[in-house]
Parts: structure tokens; C-alpha cells; sequence
């Protein structure tokens, strides 16, 4: 398989070359879970797979539950559709916790402590009650429980997640709330630790494929050992390619992965066509790119066309602003004016509110 390949497959997979889905909790079961630490950026990233979204229409997916915003995984929040969110819970909560356990002892935070702010917080959200972190803090406070410090009563609210006390609420206005997760989140069928860890490597492998098992191991947040047994399990309804001597898997299928060119997109920060890799240097275009971009850069909002990031956007008042990092061929700035358009129809404005794109260079790097 050659990286050309390799790029338009995981375009395909990803569903950013093919975007058919119709809800927004489509797009999240799909990837199995969508990082969303910056929340306006997940959203950007869930309509971009999806034939046609607003920002409200995302906005109200949230605050209906359908798709709920918890830390799983990875230490950090991740949209989870409803109905993935306790297997998925029951899991991956056990290796985040063990990463946070350095916080937790730090902040002298232990199972006592963790009983007595669960049981705050259940009293708290209790007959379906949406309180901000500010009101738990207050709550938690009030109750003899420490929590004007910052990053402690992040990790009082992030166990109290992982331990399925709490789960994202609706936002109110701009800010959100959390509510109790047995009120928010339907009741499901249990599953064995063996079927959830073949459903998730199976999700992975499906959307974000081609990719290595060190990929999924980074993304899911698994041991090594666990990632290699769910890869293990599933391995008969996948296949493999190869790029010089790393070994690629994805699902087996008869979709037709190809694209037209100069397709191009405004990814946002944190996109999974990005994150959910240990290893994007095959989205770096050529060497010279390499001097001007780093796989660091791709964590934050950028340009690809075909796959390949050429450079980096952000939306200010009055238009949006790219820097790339070499000239467009006069059909891939077509391409990334009709992206900028798509971006501007997604925020339900008018594209010429934006004032035009102003193009711009980054600068190379010493």
C-alpha cells in the first residue's frame, strides 16, 4: 500500500470524503467516542461528517442527551453516544484512573473522600436537576468537602464521571451542567469485558483504518496487552496492509475508497483524523512541508486538501484567516473557498459574512 492510498482510505473511513450521515449521534457511534475538550471544535468535527449540520442542531443533540461529553478513554472529555457510554465506562474508566492517580494522592484524594463528594453530588442533581461546576463547588464546599482549588475539584468531577455518579447535563446558555448519569443515561444491557474491548477495537478499526495497533492503543488509552487481545479478537473481520514495515488493519469492505481531487477541509483542533494517531507524519506532504509543519501543528485547526495538511486556519470577526505552507494551484483554492463556505453554513451565516478568506504563509521554522 502506498501512503496515497493509505490517505484516501482513512478519508473514506473517517467519513470525511464521504459524509453521509444524517444525526449527530451517528457520527459518534460510528467513531466509537469523539474527542471533544474544545467544544466548539468537536462539534465542527461531528458535522463534518454529516451530509448536512448546523451548529444548533449539534448544540441540540447535546442538550437532548443523545450524544453526552465525559472524560473516557484518555484523560480528557470525549463526546460518547448514550447508549456506548456504560460499556464503554466500565472499560476504559479503570486505566484513567490510573493516570489521574498521581492527582488524586497529590490533591490527598482517596475512596473516603471520593464516597463522601459522590454522595454531595447525587444529593445535589438529584429529580433531574442541571447544575454548573461553580454550584458544585459551592455544594461540595458547603458540605466540608475541599473543592475552591481548581484542578482538585476537576478531578472530584472527572472520578465522579468514571465512577458513572455524574455525566454531561444540557447548556444553559453558554454554560454547561452536569446531571446524575442514572437520570441522563438510558439503562442497557451489560456486556463482558471481552465483548466490550472486540466492540471497541472493531469501532476503531472501522472508522479510523488503516491504522497500526499502536495507533489504537495511544487512541483507546489501553494497556498494550489489552489493546493486542481486542486487535486479537476481531483480527478475522479485518485485513491488513503494509507501508514499508509497519502493518496496517482495517475493515474488511467493498466500499470504493476513492476520491475526486482537490477536496479540501477546514479541519478544527483535535480532529480524530488527527488525534486518534501515535504517528500522522503521512499526512505531511513532501519535506519541505516537514520544515514548516510538525505533527504537533496538527493538533490545532488545518487545512488539508487530499488528505495532506498544507497549513492552518482560524476564524476571527470578520473573516477567516489561512496560513499555508505553499502556494494553491488556482482548483485547490476554489476548494478551500468552498470549504470556508461549508464552515460558514454550519454557523448558519451568510458566506460573505466572513469577509472573504485572507491567505497568508507560515513561517518556515530554523
Amino acid at each position: 500500500m502506498k501512503t496515497v492510498e493509505l490517505v484516501s482510505q482513512r478519508l473514506h473511513n473517517q467519513r470525511l470524503s464521504a459524509p453521509g450521515f444524517r444525526q449527530p449521534v451517528e457520527v459518534v457511534r460510528w467513531f466509537g467516542a469523539v474527542q471533544s475538550q474544545d467544544f466548539e471544535a468537536a462539534r465542527w468535527a461531528v458535522a463534518l461528517r454529516m451530509q448536512s449540520a448546523t451548529n444548533d442542531a449539534i448544540e441540540n443533540a447535546f442538550n437532548r442527551g443523545a450524544i453526552l461529553r465525559t472524560h473516557i478513554m484518555r484523560p480528557t472529555w470525549h463526546f460518547v453516544a448514550d447508549d456506548d457510554i456504560r460499556w464503554l465506562l466500565a472499560l476504559t474508566a479503570p486505566r484513567v484512573n490510573l493516570r489521574c492517580g498521581p492527582n488524586y494522592r497529590k490533591f490527598e484524594l482517596d475512596d473516603a473522600l471520593f464516597k463522601r463528594s459522590h454522595k454531595v453530588l447525587e444529593n445535589a442533581l438529584r429529580d433531574g436537576k442541571h447544575l454548573s461546576r461553580s454550584d458544585l463547588r459551592r455544594k461540595l464546599n458547603e458540605s466540608g468537602v475541599a473543592a475552591n482549588d481548581t484542578v482538585r475539584l476537576a478531578h472530584i468531577l472527572v472520578r465522579a464521571e468514571l465512577d458513572g455518579v455524574v455525566c454531561s447535563g444540557p447548556r444553559i446558555g453558554k454554560q454547561f451542567t452536569y446531571a446524575l448519569f442514572d437520570e441522563r443515561v438510558p439503562a442497557s444491557n451489560t456486556i463482558d469485558r471481552d465483548e466490550a474491548l472486540a466492540k471497541l477495537t472493531r469501532r476503531y478499526f472501522s472508522s479510523h483504518g488503516p491504522a497500526t495497533l499502536q495507533d489504537f492503543t495511544w487512541w483507546s488509552g489501553l494497556n498494550a496487552a489489552d489493546a493486542k487481545r481486542g486487535l486479537e479478537a476481531v483480527a478475522g473481520q479485518l485485513e491488513t496492509e503494509s507501508v514499508g514495515e509497519r502493518v496496517y488493519w482495517k475493515r474488511r469492505s467493498r466500499e470504493d475508497a476513492t476520491h475526486s481531487s482537490h477536496i479540501a477541509h477546514l479541519l478544527p483542533a483535535y480532529d480524530e483524523y488527527f488525534v486518534a494517531y501515535k504517528d500522522r507524519q503521512s499526512v505531511l506532504e513532501t519535506q519541505s512541508v516537514k520544515s514548516s509543519l510538525t505533527t504537533w501543528d496538527l493538533l490545532g485547526p488545518t487545512v488539508i486538501i487530499d488528505g495532506r495538511a498544507v497549513g492552518m486556519w482560524k476564524r476571527t470577526k470578520k473573516s477567516i484567516e489561512v496560513k499555508l505552507t505553499r502556494a494553491l494551484k488556482k482548483a485547490e483554492r476554489v476548494a478551500v473557498d468552498r470549504a470556508a463556505a461549508r464552515y460558514a453554513e454550519f454557523l448558519g451565516l451568510n458566506p460573505s459574512q466572513f469577509g472573504g478568506i485572507h491567505f497568508g504563509e507560515i513561517s518556515r521554522r530554523r
